[in-house]
């Protein structure tokens, strides 16, 4: 086991390692499952599978209960703000807590709270005495204990794994989420329709068990050990201000803040181009949202094999995501947006899976909480901005307009990214060939004028 500060991550990439040729914290390849060889993030993954799944399950149910019980689409709009709002609101204070504490204490009672969440939502189901209120109450504790969870998940996974299998561990995480994604709004739907919403609420809340237990059977020994922030002032300012001074930080939220914000808003169009655009109703809404989870499943499963995260990928795949969109706005018929669901999937995960472990591999131990939460608040936080603004391109242009418009910004500001970072690092665009294959990619001036001259 590794010990101190700075023990179990690589030092920081610099903009030219990060951009050229070295992958961000020496991250090598490996086989995509490598990760699952550690015993004690084997059984965080087995405990996540189930837990996702029920996650999953409570969303559609909540969703379904405040309809049934207001009928209002506002209504359902408020619960999935309030389980938002509290990240937005205590979210970088959450990951000064994250920094003090020890994640697997912290995730123990995270998780038990949720799980408390979820079975009181199915008793006062079950038992008919379930009001609006109480949804909106259930939500916002579910949010207050994400503040902590999320950054304490994030963060637990390079203790488990140590850093060499931190990029194959962040994208199974992910794999295993887009998985639940699948199968966890089907399972959900045949359960409400035939026992109602008060069971799904059950499941979720008894699918906690287990990651506790996974948890609880885990070999604290076998751990990376990281030393802990002491309690002191100014930890919060101490956290933006590490960020501020790192530009392979930065620049990585920065670009996750505008593909949040401005690409993901596939609620907004996914249902317009379902309804208003193709006039093919709940079916094909259904069917674009299982194939972009195909999409991101696979991007998670290559980035898992790839082993490396590097800024080049990071960018390439937010522009290759935002083209992606601008063409799927001009689709003309109903099959071929479908089919282009499946790969903006694989680039939008790509960019999310990239940017996670590149952001935990390029930080101080003592610092990931606090990075991890400002990274998780841009990230989350960019839908309650973004989705209003498309949905007013949406009514005042058409949907078209708004995808188009979305991916043109995401694609815009990885391309302008990518310029800063490499001039930043003293790199020059490199267009040639490689093995018999067309290659682009950035190399340092020195080595493109060598080259040139010889």
């Amino acid at each position: 086991m590794s010990s101190g500060s700075g023990a179990d991550s690589a030092p920081a990439p610099t903009t030219h390692e990060t951009l050229a040729e070295l992958p961000a914290a020496g991250a090598r390849k490996s086989s995509m499952f490598s990760s699952l060889k550690v015993r004690n993030y084997r059984l965080f993954f087995m405990g996540q599978v189930v837990s996702n799944i029920g996650t999953w399950m409570q969303r559609i149910a909540q969703d379904w209960l405040v309809l049934s019980l207001t009928g209002s689409a506002t209504a359902v709009g408020v619960t999935t703000a309030l389980q938002f709002l509290p990240m937005l609101l205590f979210g970088l204070y959450g990951g000064v807590l994250v920094d003090r504490l020890p994640k697997r204490r912290t995730l123990l009672f995270t998780q038990s709270a949720m799980a408390l969440t979820g079975i009181a939502l199915a008793v006062l189901t079950l038992s008919g005495h379930v009001q609006v209120w109480h949804v909106y109450v259930a939500a916002f504790a579910v949010g207050l204990a994400t503040v902590l969870d999320n950054p304490a998940r994030q963060t637990f996974v390079s203790e488990m794994v140590g850093p060499d299998q931190l990029q194959n561990a962040v994208s199974l995480n992910s794999a295993n989420f887009q998985s639940a994604r699948l199968v966890g709004p089907a399972v959900a739907g045949v359960m409400i329709t035939g026992v109602g919403t008060g069971w799904a609420f059950l499941f979720n809340g008894l699918s906690f068990v287990a990651p506790l237990a996974g948890l609880l059977l885990m070999r604290s020994r076998d751990l990376h050990a990281v030393e802990r922030a002491p309690r002191g002032k100014g930890q919060l300012r101490e956290g933006l201000q590490y960020v501020a001074g790192r530009p392979e930080l930065i620049w990585t939220i920065v670009l996750v803040g505008f593909v949040s914000t401005f690409g993901f808003n596939f609620p907004v169009y996914l249902s317009a181009f379902a309804d208003d655009v193709f006039h093919a109703g709940a079916g094909s809404y259904s069917l674009f949202n299982t194939l972009m989870a195909v999409g991101s499943l696979a991007g998670a499963l290559l980035a898992a094999r790839r082993g490396t995260a590097r800024m080049r990928v990071l960018v390439a795949g937010a522009a290759a995501f935002g083209t992606m969109e601008i063409v799927a706005s001009m689709a003309p018929s109903l099959w071929l947006f479908a089919l282009l669901m499946a790969p903006i999937g694989m680039f939008g995960m790509t960019v999310n899976v990239t940017a996670n472990s590149s952001v935990q591999m390029s930080t101080d131990p003592a610092m990931r909480g606090r990075v991890m939460a400002l990274y998780m608040m841009v990230f989350m936080g960019g839908a309650p901005i973004g989705a209003p603004i498309a949905g007013w391109i949406t009514d005042a242009y058409g949907v078209r307009a708004g995808l188009a418009a979305g991916g043109a910004v995401s694609a815009a500001a990885a391309v302008t990214i990518g310029l800063v970072l490499a001039r930043m690092g003293n790199l020059r665009l490199a267009v040639g060939w490689n093995h018999g294959h067309p290659s682009v990619r950035f190399v340092p001036r020195e080595a493109r004028e060598l080259a040139a001259v010889a």
